[in-house]
């Protein structure tokens, strides 16, 4: 009798043509692999046929569930970035009314200051973003070497995390940015 330990570790892989369906390549192994064991028509079998396809399968729908849930998380933490630029904005508008006003008195454009402020939020945005971006670098680093799964941030995803950050700088900077722009320079000047 042969021991069932003796056959742990082995493997066999097989790739059908490319106009063999997965059904009928799975039974032809069977078929092959009954007779090469001597395996009697009534009998179970003593091995297994592992199709990559189904294990495949299970890997996507796990990893959409991670998609769906890495865009629920990211939105929030975009949602909170925006707030956060916005009240940094805020607080920058007010702290600078005296400047803004002394601009406007000598001369700038409520167009100047509008572009300055919000040049400053995109600004914000773009460095939040880019240490966002180092740190999911890291990650995947990590990642790949420790668990031999090969993760890569590829070009595509950081030009649409950048242009993502833009577009949240400039969301969250409107509001402050036409605040200032508004200002009247008398007011200004003379706020405390």
């Amino acid at each position: 009798m042969v021991d069932p330990r003796s056959d742990l570790g082995q493997s066999i892989i097989v790739k059908g043509k490319p106009d063999v369906t997965a059904s009928r390549l799975s039974d032809e192994l069977e078929g092959v692999m009954r007779s090469i064991r001597r395996i009697k028509p009534a009998a179970e079998n003593n091995f297994a046929l592992n199709e990559v396809s189904l294990i495949s399968g299970q890997l996507d729908s796990v990893f959409k569930v991670f998609n769906i849930a890495g865009w629920i998380i990211g939105g929030f933490a975009i949602l909170v970035g925006g707030f956060g630029i916005a009240n940094i904005m805020f607080v920058s508008v007010k702290e600078r009314t005296k400047i803004i006003g002394l601009q406007k008195a000598l001369g700038a454009k409520s167009k100047f200051i509008l572009l300055e402020f919000l040049f400053e939020a995109i600004v914000l945005s773009i460095i939040g973003g880019a240490i966002g971006l180092m740190i999911i670098y890291g990650l995947t680093f990590v990642v790949s070497r420790t668990f031999d799964f090969n993760l890569t941030l590829s070009m595509g995803n950081i030009i649409t995390g950048l242009s993502i950050s833009v577009v949240i700088g400039l969301i969250a900077g409107v509001v402050p940015a036409r605040t200032a722009a508004r200002l009247d320079p008398v007011e200004a000047m003379n706020r405390v």
